[in-house]
């Protein structure tokens, strides 16, 4: 038994979905997921408390550069 895990980055439907910040305008709370790229449907995956948050987002699913804020 290793007392090490190994990382697996999680897939997403890149062809029809993209990554988004969902942020709210009154609180400011944000939660990260993908957005459909036809029907605007956002799929919630994981509430965003710090920015640390975000860049573990970004390691699951192998996301570089910047992620667009949707309100």
């Amino acid at each position: 038994m290793s007392i090490f895990k190994k990382k697996h980055t999680q897939s997403y439907d890149k062809m029809n979905k993209k990554p988004v910040l969902k942020t709210s305008i009154c609180t400011g709370e944000q939660v990260a997921g993908f957005q459909d790229i036809h029907t605007g449907k956002i799929e919630e995956i994981m509430l965003i408390k710090q920015a640390v948050d975000i860049d573990t987002f970004k390691q699951m699913y192998g996301i570089d550069g910047e992620i667009p804020k949707v309100y």
